[in-house]
């Protein structure tokens, strides 16, 4: 799975988070002990947009993040972008889905003109891109200047007491959810190698300032096995 490389890796996750789509929220509240809702309402806040405002919400899946924007914020625009239309499809069905704008879109090559929106988020994306750089770089282009991106996104935690239930976790407990619930064992062992196999936070904030962000910030969260990084334009 992790060993996958480029289009190959590409149409793997693609796949995968098609054969999981109905059971995509359900297994995210489990996984988190419901606390990626408070998680996502930390990014809509750091995202900082105008109530007015244009926002892109990329790799947004079934739409949490759209959804919590139009919470905070009921005059805003949402557009949600996709490469898994089995997610989408999902998202639209939910109550309030036909407000949102969806749209297929590759994190590579965002369809989108220079400088469209006010902020740019994102929920677990950044670890399933096949090229991070060039995915940050997206994001900053189709941001207007000023504008704020916030990303979501699992990390490999410092190692402490905690390590081996979080060990505990992420092998054993997710994967046995996955099979239980979901019917897909596979797809919830490919969790935690993926987590393990990308970027500490602070090599992601590294990234986001080579990409061209500045006011870069992280903070880690869950006991250090998630971060919410944000920048502006």
């Amino acid at each position: 799975m992790t060993e996958l490389k480029g289009l190959e890796r590409a149409r793997y996750v693609q796949g995968m988070f098609a054969r999981i789509a109905r059971h995509y929220d359900l297994m995210n509240r489990l996984m988190t002990f419901g606390q990626d809702i408070f998680w996502r309402r930390e990014v809509i806040r750091r995202a900082q947009l105008p109530d007015d405002g244009l926002l892109l919400d990329l790799g947004a899946g079934t739409g949490d993040l759209g959804f919590e924007a139009r919470r905070q914020h009921p005059g805003v625009r949402t557009v949600e972008a996709d490469f898994t239309l089995e997610m989408m499809r999902v998202g639209r069905s939910r109550p309030g889905g036909a407000g949102l704008i969806w749209t297929g879109a590759d994190a590579l090559h965002l369809p989108f003109p220079d400088e469209q929106f006010d902020a740019v988020v994102s929920g677990f994306l950044l670890r399933n891109v096949i090229d991070v750089q060039q995915a940050l770089e997206e994001q900053r282009r189709v941001l207007r200047p000023g504008g704020v991106m916030v990303a979501l996104d699992t990390t490999r935690p410092q190692r402490s007491l905690l390590t081996p239930l979080i060990r505990l976790h992420m092998h054993v407990v997710i994967p046995l959810l996955g099979r239980l619930i979901a019917r897909q064992g596979e797809a919830y062992n490919y969790l935690p190698a993926s987590s393990e196999a990308f970027l500490r936070a602070e090599e992601l904030a590294a990234r986001m300032a080579a990409a061209g962000f500045r006011e870069v910030g992280f903070r880690r969260l869950n006991f250090g096995t998630v971060a919410l990084h944000w920048g502006r334009k």
